[in-house]
């Protein structure tokens, strides 16, 4: 993870990439939710389960490289096999693409777990 980015946005820029991560992960989630219906067909009710999954890791900031690549996917498949309009899907996939390219930010799970460590050493004499 930490060859992808060189560091994670700190400041204004992290807390954009916060805000988009997190309108990403709300959107996936509560466009998921909404579709859940009597008489969904198994691939459709898999896909939504699949997004709302992509959503929490959204969310939390995990593995967002990945999930923002597989987001554009289940973003684009929604785009031309569901009816209605598809702006919606088009914002979120494009969302997606601009966090897998940009990265998760300073505030994720990303950072914490592969952002650069400091470590202080301290004298041994007093």
């Amino acid at each position: 993870m930490r060859r992808l980015f060189s560091t994670f946005a700190r400041g204004w820029p992290g807390a954009g990439l916060l805000l988009m991560r997190l309108v990403a992960g709300i959107g996936l989630i509560g466009h998921a939710v909404t579709r859940f219906g009597p008489g969904l067909s198994v691939e459709s009710a898999m896909t939504h389960v699949f997004a709302i999954a992509l959503g929490l890791l959204l969310l939390a900031g995990l593995w967002t490289p990945i999930a923002g690549v597989l987001m554009v996917i289940v973003e684009l498949r929604n785009a031309l096999s569901q009816s209605g309009d598809p702006w919606v899907k088009v914002l979120l996939g494009t969302i997606g693409v601009a966090l897998a390219l940009i990265g998760p930010g300073a505030w994720s799970v990303d950072a914490r777990r592969f952002g650069w460590k400091r470590i202080d050493i301290r004298d041994p004499k007093p």
